[in-house]
C-alpha cells in the first residue's frame, strides 16, 4: 500500500512536539505529564543526560527506510559500534540500534541517547508524531548526524530539509568513483585528522540548492577529478557540514555509499569526530561560515560638499594596536574640483593626499594632514591619466609609543615638467597621538628613486612589517598599458626625451631599478635604513660589471603590487599585482592577461614581463622592429636585452605564481611542447582554479588572519579562519574574493592552493555593498575593515566608505557546561 506523503504545517508538528516533549521531560525530571490532547508546552526545558563523570553517554543508530536492509547499513552500523568502543576512555559511547521509527515517541527511551543516527536507505520512514518526537529530542538539546541517504529521508518535512541542510539533486552520478575532497576545517574533530586533500572512492550527491552559507561546511569536494555529470554544483560543492539547529546539533556527510567506506580508517575517524560533537563529548564551531552570522557596517559617511573630512579617494589602511584605523586618499579630488593636465601649467597634476582616522571608541573621523601630490590628472588614455599619489601607508611598530607614520608617495615639489620625470619616496613622519594630527614638517625621508610621469601607469604602493622590524615597499612597473597589444609591455620604442615608457625590462626586469619591485629595508631611528641579509642582490654584484643591482630589492618582476601583506608568524610575504590588458592568449604572444597572486617564501623573481602564471613565457621583441615577433623567453634562465637596461643581462630564474585568473577562468594552463612552450589555444586550456574567474580585473591582496585568543572579543572573527589568505579583487562580480588554504610544504613554490571558500555573502557585493574593494585589513580586536573605492575612477564619492564587518555568531557549542564529559574541554 503506498504511503500517503505528510506536509505538516509547522504549528501543527510544534504541537506534536511539546506533546512529547513533555512526556520527555515528565520521564526525566520525575514529573508528571499533563492530560489532554494539546497540553500547554512544559515551562521547564528538556535537558539530555549527563551523568557524573559521563559514564552512560548513548548514541542510537536508526536504520529505519522504506527500502529493504542493506549491507551498508550493517556496515554502517559495526563500525559506529567499533567507534564507541575504541580511543581514548573519554571519548568513548555505547551504541544502540533500532529500525522502529516508535522509539521517537517513547520520550523515557529516547531521553537517555546523547545523539541519533540516521544510516537509513531514505524514504518517508517516520509518521507525524515520530517525526514531531524527533524534533522535540533535537530542541532539547540532542545531536543528529545523517550519513549518505538520510538526506532522502522524510521527503515531505521542511523541518527533517532544515536538519539535513540539503537534498540530493536527482541528477546525482550513481557510480563508485575516486575524487578529491578538500577539508577545509581544520579543527572541527571531524576534520581536524583528516589529509588536506583527502582522496578516496564512493558515490557522489549533487544538491539540489547548495547549502554552503546556510550551514557550516567542513568538506568539498574537487569535481575537477571525478564526473559529477549533469547538475554539477561547480567549484563550490559541499559533501560534509553542521550546523546549530533547532536547539540542537546536526552533523550531515554525503559520504559513505559504499561498504567499503565504513573500513576506512579515515572515515571512521570523520564519523568520530562528528559524534563527539553532537553527542556533547567535545566542543566545535559549526557557526564560522554562516553568512547570517556576519555584520558589514559602514563606518563612514559621505563627505560634506566640497570637501574632503571623511574621506579621500580610497587607496590603503592600516589599524594601529589600540584599534585606530589610518586611510588614505590618493589625491583625486571630489569631482566638482578642477584636474590640470595642461604640461605648461605649473599646477598640473597637483592633487591632496589625505590621511584620515578613523576611532572605533568615539566613532568619529580625524583628517591627520594633507601631503601636496603629484597625481590629481583624473581618467582618459594612457598619455593623460596617471596613478601617482599618496599611494601607501605604515605603522611604526613602535607606533604606540613614537608615533611614526611612514608614507609612500609622489611629491608634487620634485617633478620636472620638461623631462616629465618625479621622484617617488618612502618618507616617516610623526603623529601627535592625542589630537591625531600629523607634523608633517617632521618628515624625514628614507628612500627615494625616479619615476616617469609622461605616461600611466602601476605606481604599486602597498607596505608592511616583518616580524624582524624590516619593512617591505611595493612598486609598480611604472610603465603604460598600451603599445604591445596588452601582452607582455616588452616594447622597446615609445619614450619621452630617451625614458622609455612602454618596456617594462627598463623598470620591473631591471636588477638596477626600483619600480616593479618588491623592496625590503630594515628602517634605523635616525631616518635612515639598512639592509637585512637575504635580499635578491647585495648591491655589489660584479659578474657583468658593477652597479648593476640595487640591493633593496626583494622581490622582481611584479607589474603593479598595489596591496602585500607580510604573516608574522612565519614572515611569508603575501602580494597581488594587476596584469595586462590582452583578453585572450596568442600563439604569437603568450598568454592573456594574468591577474596574480603569491605567496612568497624567499627573495626571487616573480616573471614579469617574461613569463606569468605557472612560468608561461611571453615572446621577445626588440628593435629595430617591435612588432616581429622573436623567440620565447626562458623562465628558467630569462636574459633582459632590452635596448633600455642598465642593469644585468642574466637575471634570476623564475619562481611560479601561487594563484593565476584571466577572464577566461582560474589559472589557465595548456600542453606544452618539447621546449615548455604552451599552445596557447583557447580550447586547450585546462583552468587549475575553477573557483575563480576574471573579466575586468584587479588583485587586492589581503591578509592572512591570525586568531588572537588573548585579544578576542564578541566581534573577532572565529579561529576558524586562522591561517587562510583573503585574496579579492576590486571588481565584485567573478572575480575573487575568497579565503583560501595553502600547502606549507608548496607555499612559495608556485604550489595552488588546496582550498578555497567565497566570502561574497559575508563581504557584501553589490552596489549597496562593497562594490569596489580597494583594501581590507583585520583590526587588533579581530574585526574586518574594508575600503570601497567608490562607483568612479580618479575621484572620491558618496559610495566612498570605510566599512567594519563584524562576527555575531557566538561561542562553539555546546556551552562548557553542558559537554557531556567535562573534563573533555
Amino acid at each position: 500500500m503506498q504511503r500517503v506523503p505528510h506536509r505538516r504545517s509547522r504549528s501543527r508538528r510544534a504541537m506534536a512536539a511539546a506533546v512529547v516533549a513533555g512526556t520527555m521531560a515528565a520521564s526525566l525530571l520525575g514529573g508528571n505529564a499533563m492530560a489532554g490532547p494539546y497540553p500547554e508546552p512544559p515551562s521547564t526545558t528538556l535537558s539530555l543526560p549527563s551523568p557524573p563523570g559521563g559514564k552512560d553517554v548513548k548514541v542510537l543508530v536508526f536504520y529505519g527506510s522504506s527500502t529493504e536492509e542493506s549491507p551498508i547499513v550493517n556496515a554502517g552500523i559495526e563500525a559506529i559500534e567499533k567507534i564507541g568502543l575504541s580511543g581514548p576512555t573519554a571519548q568513548r559511547f555505547k551504541t544502540e540500534t533500532n529500525g522502529d521509527g516508535s522509539v521517537f515517541t517513547n520520550a523515557t527511551k529516547l531521553g537517555k541517547y546523547n545523539a541519533v543516527v540516521f544510516l537509513t536507505g531514505g524514504g518517508d520512514v517516520l509518521d507525524p508524531e515520530q517525526e514531531a518526537g524527533l524534533e522535540a529530542f533535537v530542541e532539547a538539546g540532542g545531536g543528529f548526524l545523517g550519513i549518505r541517504d538520510a538526506a532522502r529521508t522524510e521527503p515531505y518535512s521542511d523541518w527533517f530539509t532544515g536538519l539535513i541542510g540539503a537534498r540530493p539533486a536527482s541528477t546525482s552520478p550513481d557510480t563508485v568513483q575516486r575524487a578529491t575532497v578538500e577539508v577545509g576545517d581544520r579543527q572541527h574533530p571531524a576534520t581536524k585528522n583528516l589529509p588536506k586533500e583527502w582522496k578516496r572512492s564512493d558515490k557522489w550527491f549533487n544538491w539540489d540548492k547548495n547549502p554552503s552559507g546556510d550551514v557550516h561546511t567542513v568538506a568539498r569536494l574537487r569535481e575537477s577529478t571525478y564526473k559529477p555529470g549533469q547538475g554539477a554544483n561547480g567549484a563550490d560543492h559541499p559533501i560534509s557540514w553542521c550546523r546549530d539547529y533547532d536547539g540542537g546539533r546536526s552533523f550531515y556527510t554525503g559520504m559513505g555509499a559504499t561498504v567499503d567506506s565504513y573500513a576506512e580508517a579515515d572515515f571512521r575517524d570523520h564519523l568520530r569526530g562528528a559524534l563527539q560533537w553532537t553527542t556533547r563529548i567535545s566542543r566545535a564551531d559549526c557557526k564560522a561560515t554562516i553568512n547570517a552570522n556576519y555584520a558589514a557596517e559602514r563606518v563612514t559617511q559621505p563627505n560634506k560638499p566640497g570637501e574632503s573630512d571623511q574621506i579621500g579617494e580610497p587607496h590603503g589602511t592600516v589599524v594601529a594596536p589600540d584599534g585606530r584605523v589610518f586611510y588614505i586618499g590618493r589625491g583625486g579630488g571630489d569631482n566638482t574640483q578642477p584636474v590640470v593636465t595642461d604640461w605648461a601649467n605649473p599646477d598640473i597634476g597637483k592633487g591632496e593626499g589625505q590621511i584620515h582616522v578613523y576611532d572605533p571608541t568615539t566613532k568619529k573621523v580625524t583628517k591627520a594632514g594633507g601631503l601636496t601630490i603629484f597625481g590629481n590628472k583624473g581618467g582618459g588614455d594612457e598619455l593623460v591619466k596617471n596613478e601617482e599619489g599618496l599611494l601607501g601607508i605604515e605603522l611604526d611598530p613602535d607606533f604606540m609609543t613614537n608615533g611614526w607614520v611612514y608614507l609612500h608617495y609622489t611629491p608634487h615639489s620634485e617633478i620636472n615638467r620638461d623631462t616629465r620625470m618625479a621622484e617617488r619616496r618612502v618618507s616617516r613622519f610623526t603623529l601627535d597621538l592625542a589630537t591625531n594630527k600629523l607634523d608633517l614638517a617632521t618628515e624625514k625621508t628614507l628612500l627615494a628613486w625616479p619615476v616617469q610621469i609622461n605616461s600611466c601607469c602601476h605606481s604599486g604602493g602597498g607596505m608592511a612589517w616583518d616580524s624582524k622590524g624590516n619593512l617591505y615597499i611595493a612598486t609598480g612597473d611604472n610603465n603604460s598599458s598600451q603599445f604591445s597589444e596588452g601582452y607582455s609591455g616588452n616594447n622597446p620604442q615609445p619614450n619621452y626625451k630617451g625614458v622609455s615608457f612602454a618596456d617594462a625590462r627598463r623598470t620591473a626586469g631591471n636588477t638596477n631599478n626600483l619600480n616593479g619591485k618588491i623592496l625590503r629595508i630594515h628602517p634605523e631611528d635616525n631616518g635612515t635604513y639598512t639592509l637585512p641579509d637575504g635580499n635578491l642582490f647585495t648591491g655589489e654584484e660584479t659578474a657583468e660589471g658593477g652597479d648593476k643591482t640595487r640591493g633593496e630589492i626583494y622581490v622582481m618582476g611584479v607589474r603593479n603590487p598595489a596591496r602585500i601583506s607580510v604573516d608574522k608568524k612565519t614572515d611569508t610575504l603575501y602580494a597581488g599585482w594587476v596584469g595586462p590588458d590582452a583578453g585572450a592568449p596568442s600563439t604569437t604572444w603568450g598568454p592573456a592577461k594574468y591577474d596574480t597572486f603569491a605567496a612568497i617564501t624567499k627573495a626571487g623573481n616573480q616573471g614579469w614581463p617574461y613569463c606569468m602564471g605557472n612560468k608561461q613565457p611571453y615572446r621577445d621583441r626588440n628593435l629595430p622592429d617591435p612588432t616581429k615577433p622573436l623567440g620565447w623567453y626562458n623562465c628558467d634562465a630569462p636574459k633582459n636585452e632590452s635596448p633600455n637596461n642598465d642593469g644585468l643581462v642574466n637575471i634570476p630564474p623564475i619562481t611560479g605564481n601561487t594563484i593565476w585568473y584571466s577572464p577566461q577562468g582560474g589559472a589557465p594552463d595548456y600542453p606544452r611542447d618539447a621546449n615548455g612552450v604552451p599552445s596557447y589555444k583557447a580550447e586547450e586550456a585546462t583552468y587549475l582554479l575553477p573557483w575563480l574567474k576574471g573579466g575586468g580585473q584587479a588583485t587586492m591582496n589581503g591578509p592572512l588572519y591570525r586568531f588572537d585568543a588573548a585579544k578576542a572579543t564578541a566581534d573577532s572573527w572565529p579561529s576558524y579562519w586562522d591561517g587562510k589568505w583573503f585574496v579579492g579583487d576590486f571588481y565584485d562580480q567573478t572575480q575573487p574574493r575568497h579565503a583560501v588554504e595553502l600547502d606549507p610544504k608548496t607555499a612559495g613554490k608556485g604550489g595552488l592552493p588546496v582550498h578555497a571558500e567565497s566570502l561574497k555573502k559575508i563581504i557584501p557585493v553589490g552596489d549597496s555593498g562593497i562594490r569596489n574593494l580597494m583594501d581590507w585589513k583585520f583590526a587588533p580586536d579581530g574585526s574586518l575593515y574594508v575600503l570601497d573605492y567608490g562607483r568612479g575612477f580618479f575621484t572620491s564619492d558618496a559610495k566612498s566608505a570605510l566599512w567594519r564587518v563584524t562576527y555575531k555568531g557566538g561561542e562553539a557549542t555546546p556551552a562548557a557546561a553542558d559537554l557531556a564529559r567535562k573534563a573533555a574541554q
